[in-house]
């Protein structure tokens, strides 16, 4: 499992709520009518940074340590947000790939007569494998 943290600045916006930065991403901001809110979309918008960047091959920056970042307004925040590689691509890319396999010919029989799902019994068969590294 893949954890990523990244310090934000939660920045109060005028109008109300919250709009929030990364100082070690530029590129992403986002914004929230509460705090939670805010926390919520800064993680969605953390995950699409990240992923664009290893998607197009760029190398992530090392997260700045809180105590090097400004607080330049006194009405700023500044939080540690984490952004979970494994969750995110599961929500978001569940795209169903075909799969050839083999098996005895007598196992398919007896599945067969009693109906089971090959397809979920590989799925649950391969996550249990997963999770038990």
């Amino acid at each position: 499992m893949k954890q990523y943290f990244y310090p934000a600045i939660f920045h109060t916006a005028e109008e109300g709520g919250f709009w929030v930065s990364f100082p070690d991403l530029p590129e992403c901001l986002t914004e929230g009518d509460t705090m939670e809110g805010a926390y919520e979309m800064s993680v969605e918008a953390l995950g699409l940074s990240i992923t664009d960047r290893l998607n197009n091959h760029e190398t992530l920056p090392t997260p700045s340590a809180p105590g090097q970042i400004p607080l330049e307004n006194p009405d700023s925040h500044l939080v540690i947000v984490q952004f979970d590689l494994e969750a995110y691509q599961k929500k978001h890319n569940s795209k169903a790939v075909k799969k050839t396999l083999s098996i005895p010919e007598w196992l398919n029989e007896e599945a067969m007569a009693m109906g089971i799902n090959f397809s979920q019994v590989l799925q649950e068969a391969l996550l249990t494998k997963i999770q038990s590294r």
